[in-house]
């Protein structure tokens, strides 16, 4: 079943989410759908889409509580025309099929989105576990080398990002319950907690959604690109 919450920030919605459902965090995926900020985990008007394996008994009587809309009514909506690709962005399909190809998986690409400065592509492949790697870390360094083709075709004013089975919005969703969690087992235990390495976009995903918890504060340590990123009581060392 799939249930809409609203909420001033990302945590306040999903706690009132695990509190109307009855269920924890841990149990359910959360799509963020709306934040009133335009940004995914600022302060503000914040509305998620919670999906739950099974019906909740006595949710949809909750008056914070939404059902899907119906499908035909969406298939209803007047769909925006498609926008032409220009050049920049057909090289940059073509390439990374043709790397893709090299190493020797077939696949399909796509434009996944476009915004200011950033251009998302979708890679839809029978090796997407392959692809994206351990923890990501095969499609980070697809996408890395994909930034500097951009730069090489005069373009690297825009970020490449690319995406396999919706996997970077998988791993930010698994990154905000992952810092909830931590937050709650260093209050409980009043101890902090070091988390695993991870690149500065996923320790700004941990730092931004704890920010807004009063008595937790977070911290990057180590050198290079990897850091890891320490959960403590504010005023702890």
């Amino acid at each position: 079943m799939i249930y809409e919450f609203e909420g001033k920030t990302e945590r306040e919605a999903i706690e009132r989410a695990a509190q109307e459902l009855g269920l924890d965090t841990s149990s359910f995926d959360v799509e963020i759908i709306e934040s009133q900020s335009g940004g995914l985990f600022k302060k503000g008007r914040v509305r998620i889409r919670v999906h739950t394996r099974d019906g909740v008994p006595g949710a949809a009587s909750s008056s914070n509580v939404q059902l899907q809309e119906d499908s035909e009514e969406r298939s209803a909506r007047p769909q925006p025309a498609p926008v032409p690709m220009d050049d920049f962005e057909q090289h940059m399909l073509d390439w990374t099929k043709n790397v893709i190809e090299r190493m020797g998986y077939k696949a399909e690409v796509s434009i996944a989105f476009r915004e200011p400065k950033k251009l998302g592509v979708r890679i839809d492949t029978e090796s997407a576990s392959i692809l994206i790697g351990k923890k990501g870390r095969n499609i980070d360094a697809l996408q890395l080398l994909a930034n500097v083709y951009a730069g090489m075709l005069g373009r690297g004013d825009i970020k490449i990002v690319l995406d396999s089975e919706n996997y970077r919005l998988r791993r930010e969703e698994s990154l905000v319950r992952l810092a909830y969690e931590t937050a709650e087992q260093v209050r409980r235990t009043g101890r902090s907690i070091l988390l695993e390495p991870m690149n500065p976009f996923e320790r700004r995903i941990i730092h931004t959604a704890l920010n807004d918890i009063v008595d937790i504060e977070t911290k990057s340590e180590g050198e290079g690109l990897m850091k890891r990123v320490r959960v403590l009581l504010k005023g702890r060392k």
